[in-house]
């Protein structure tokens, strides 16, 4: 069977204003010249592994259980690669995203739920950027926590206001600021020498796999979901499509190269950041006692770099880097939104009204949250969106391990047996844990 006779290619292509948009050199181009054509996809969905709620799951982690889920994150990260990389190989090979796959290959009556669960994923993770932003602009202007929130509502605005510069001149901005941070946890972890942690119980830890209990399954949990994000498998598999190339076998077998390639080297780098975070915070935070068990972690996390910077700059720093990132995950869970209400639904809507309804599903809870506590516990809600986001994902999963080792829809290009094996069991170990959680908060409560 060709690969032409399989493509399904859709009528109306993902994301339809750049669609094509990026041209890619002939074969007989260098290295470098394909490398720079392809690469750029899977940094824009690492932002989403770099975003508030992974900051949050990661402080949480290294403050009350010091190293002890950093292997997670190793997990996590290893799995992201994985189903990215799947990914990449449905939307290159077959011309459709992961929603348009489901609304053509399965059963009509299953569009509803599916993109109601898509939709729920999303919300949960602009929930985590509506906290992450307050948190900054309290930190920056000392804004009320739910003042903070309520302004976070309205930066569908500010966004629209520089969609005039370009979405890569914003990305490499935002990008720069993340890069500063993690440029400063490099130094706080392999240069300066009173920050340097302990590396031989960091690989013992890490050789000793273990949870601490039912807080630290459900935390575990909240570091998948933060990390294997389910709506950056939909994103994903519609932005490898922005790069034009031939359909014929060999310009397809190149396409899939270097967008695994460029998968791998973006996600080990947001790994870095994250593991960066995990073991200052575990350095910073834990067994000390002015901070409790209840502490906001994302409150006092610009404390993991202060030895770097001071107290004063890095405050405004880490401020800066977490709206940043707050931010760029919003222009990507917007382009997820999109990529799932047109997939599943042939729905069309114009990005600010896109972005207003989603802001507002996460907004609404954060205030109404905020208003009862007053303002606290926001690394506790963080955490929580994100263990929603990891319920969210074998809905995603299984299908697109279905339709990528599906040889009538993939042709020569279905999953090998190594990314079956390892696709397979990547899902099986994270629903796996999602049901030990559940069952765990279960017995807890009962």
């Amino acid at each position: 069977m060709s690969t032409m006779d399989v493509s399904f290619k859709p009528v109306v292509p993902s994301l339809e204003e750049i669609h094509g948009s990026v041209a890619t050199p002939p074969s007989s181009a260098g290295f470098w010249t394909k490398w720079r054509a392809f690469a750029g996809p899977a940094l824009l969905v690492s932002v989403g592994y770099m975003d508030p709620g992974n900051w949050g799951t990661d402080l949480q982690a290294g403050a009350q259980f010091r190293y002890a889920l950093l292997w997670v994150v190793a997990a996590a990260s290893a799995m992201a690669i994985v189903m990215q990389v799947c990914a990449v190989r449905l939307g290159v090979v077959t011309g459709k995203d992961l929603a348009q796959a489901c609304r053509d290959f399965y059963p009509r009556w299953t569009r509803w739920p599916n993109w109601l669960t898509c939709e729920a994923a999303i919300a949960a993770c602009d929930l985590a950027e509506v906290l992450g932003g307050a948190v900054a602009l309290n930190l920056l202007f000392g804004i009320p926590l739910f003042w903070a929130v309520v302004v976070t509502a309205f930066d569908v605005l500010l966004l629209l206001s520089l969609r005039g510069m370009g979405v890569r001149v914003i990305e490499s901005v935002i990008l720069v600021l993340v890069a500063t941070i993690g440029a400063c946890f490099f130094l706080e972890i392999f240069v300066l020498p009173h920050t340097r942690p302990d590396f031989l119980e960091i690989g013992r830890a890490l050789a000793r796999p273990g949870f601490g209990g039912a807080e630290g399954i459900a935390l575990a949990v909240a570091i998948v979901g933060a990390t294997v994000m389910p709506h950056n498998l939909y994103l994903h598999s519609a932005l490898v499509q922005t790069r034009r190339h031939g359909r014929d076998a060999a310009s397809i077998r190149t396409a899939l190269r270097f967008n695994a390639l460029d998968s791998v080297v973006a996600l080990t780098l947001a790994f870095f950041v994250n593991a960066a975070i995990l073991i200052l915070a575990a350095m910073v935070f834990n067994g000390r006692g002015e901070f409790p068990a209840d502490t906001d972690w994302i409150r006092e996390a610009y404390r993991t770099l202060a030895p770097v910077m001071g107290t004063a700059l890095a405050s405004v720093l880490f401020a800066l880097a977490l709206l940043a990132s707050g931010q760029s995950s919003t222009i990507t869970g917007t382009m997820a939104g999109q990529v799932v209400m047109e997939g599943f639904m042939n729905w069309r809507l114009r990005p600010w009204l896109r972005r207003l309804v989603t802001r507002l599903l996460a907004v609404v809870p954060a205030v109404i949250i905020i208003g009862l506590h007053g303002g606290e516990g926001v690394t506790g809600l963080l955490v929580l969106s994100q263990i929603v986001l990891a319920l969210q994902l074998p809905f995603a999963m299984i299908p697109l391990l279905q339709f990528t080792g599906s040889r009538r829809i993939m042709g020569r290009f279905a999953n090998g047996w190594f990314l079956h094996v390892a696709g397979w069991g990547t899902c099986v170990l994270i629903t796996g844990l999602d049901v030990l959680m559940l069952a765990a908060a279960v017995l807890h409560r009962g």
